[in-house]
């Protein structure tokens, strides 16, 4: 039996718990009836943070805040170059503050601190990503409609946009989102989750002191019902993007509908990845326990599925389970720490459920399964579910654990039909040395992102998005700053009207 882990506890834990206040209006404010909420490191056990927490009034003050600074403020009527100039300056001080955010997000999160740093950085990049797309938006024009017609089609900010995040990438996931709608001109209310909002906060101090204006950000920190529904029905909120389970994308998709709001949607995903015989088997099982284990498997592009050809499962999953014996599972402020502490205890025992649900359906535990004698903290041991079928919750519902599914296949059309067979689409894997191969699977799976002979890379350049129940949009990419606008047709007639209604 593994001997307990034994976390150390941070200076933080002697210190009080740091204190955040709303920002509203370029302003920081305490909720109005006073009430805050409390953060405990799920890896460590300790108050990390308290937040004034939101709730009605303070939804109405920001979204005011917002929609003034739209209509009557300098954002959306500064020059690209000028709004772009301010996303840099941001840029900038979030990695001058890297290691701060970093260690907030690990602390409230239970993230390893090495993954962490990573996510500041590639959020820094996307920052500046954004603002290179605010100098490159762009309309069209059309000269060929006749020589007494120019037709003018302009792309303007849709409005103020509700952005609601979740908790297991709290500042890169805030940072897919809001600096593109910032570069379109729009103004923001913005709800992390309430299990991570601290790095939320540091965000919205970085951004006053780039120089962004009074209200074109404001941030509130709260629950889904005191906070998030009434930023999603509020009737000046022109669009919503929500990062978060299928389950309440659908309640907020509903309420938006009411309103016509335009809406953005990244949500859950039960990905798989295929692997083939002919395959570099070493880096494919490399990425099996990466895509699988990352994040704690809190990740909704965690490759959760592992397909494998029947001719080599028992010696690549012998494979796999040897390199997840390898995996460091501890404290996540050890630089060394590869998988982390689970978001709460709740979760911890959600996901344990689903372990003992596939036994009992038949599966086969062939690698860990169960939770972590720890002195402090909710540690679960990266598990293997061998012997698993399609119609089982295992293979079909999202854990969002460290927890890896094994099913097999013996064909290729085989290998679609279970990839495929799931509500959801976010994104798939394929590994194997021959290119029709690769191409047949990335081309017949029905996921917005497939990874050939790779897993769960991304960059600012491409388009990060959905099929199925997976969401609605893209983020990222080239276009990612146009999903933030509206078009405008605008048609200008030369000369003497002609075609006279009524003559």
């Amino acid at each position: 039996m593994n001997a307990p882990l034994k976390i150390a506890m941070p200076a933080e834990a002697a210190a009080a718990p740091k204190a955040y206040r709303l920002l509203i209006d370029g302003k920081h404010v305490d909720a109005r009836d006073g009430r805050t909420i409390a953060r405990n490191s799920p890896g460590h056990g300790f108050t990390v943070s308290h937040y004034a927490q939101a709730g009605a009034a303070e939804v109405e003050a920001a979204v005011q805040a917002a929609h003034k600074a739209f209509e009557t403020g300098r954002w959306p009527r500064m020059k690209a170059a000028e709004r772009a100039a301010i996303l840099l300056k941001a840029a900038d001080l979030i990695e001058g503050r890297l290691e701060e955010i970093a260690r907030l997000d690990t602390l409230e999160s239970g993230k390893p601190i090495a993954q962490a740093r990573g996510e500041i950085g590639g959020a820094v990049d996307i920052w500046r990503y954004a603002a290179s797309l605010a100098r490159t938006l762009h309309g069209e024009s059309y000269a060929n409609l006749g020589d007494a017609m120019l037709g003018v089609v302009l792309r303007e900010p849709i409005g103020v946009v509700s952005i609601i995040t979740p908790w297991n990438f709290p500042f890169l996931i805030v940072s897919q989102k809001l600096p593109f709608a910032l570069a379109a001109g729009c103004t923001a209310v913005v709800k992390p989750s309430e299990m991570t909002s601290a790095s939320t906060f540091v965000l919205g101090d970085i951004l006053m002191q780039a120089g962004l204006p009074p209200g074109v950000v404001n941030i509130l920190a709260g629950f889904g019902a005191d906070v998030g529904a009434p930023m999603v029905s509020h009737p000046l909120v022109e669009m919503v993007s929500f990062t978060g389970s299928t389950r309440v994308g659908k309640m907020t998709m509903a309420s938006a509908a009411q309103s016509l709001k335009k809406v953005s949607m990244e949500l859950g995903g039960k990905n798989g990845q295929v692997v083939f015989p002919d395959a570099d088997l070493e880096a494919a099982a490399d990425a099996a326990v990466f895509g699988g284990f990352f994040n704690a498997g809190e990740c909704c592009n965690a490759g959760s599925r592992l397909i494998v050809h029947e001719a080599i499962a028992d010696d690549f999953l012998s494979a796999v389970k040897a390199l997840t014996a390898r995996v460091t599972v501890g404290d996540p402020l050890d630089d060394q720490t590869k998988v982390g502490a689970m978001i709460s205890s709740d979760h911890l025992k959600k996901v344990a459920g689903y372990v003992s649900a596939a036994e009992g359906d038949g599966s086969q535990v062939y690698s860990g399964g169960k939770q972590l004698a720890s002195n402090v903290g909710q540690y679960l041991d990266p598990t293997i579910i061998r012997d698993v079928t399609e119609e089982m919750a295992i293979a079909r519902e999202e854990v969002f654990g460290p927890v890896l599914s094994v099913l097999t296949f013996e064909s290729i059309e085989k290998a679609l039909h279970i990839a495929n067979d799931t509500p959801y689409g976010l994104a798939a894997g394929v590994w194997s040395a021959s290119i029709d191969t690769c191409m047949s699977v990335a081309r017949g799976v029905r996921s917005g992102t497939v990874w050939v002979n790779t897993f769960m890379e991304g960059y600012p350049e491409l388009p990060f998005g959905d099929y199925k129940q997976s969401g609605l949009g893209r983020e990222l990419g080239k276009r990612a700053v146009e999903d933030y606008t509206e078009e405008k047709t605008i048609q200008f007639h030369r000369g003497q009207r002609t075609g006279w209604w009524v003559g």
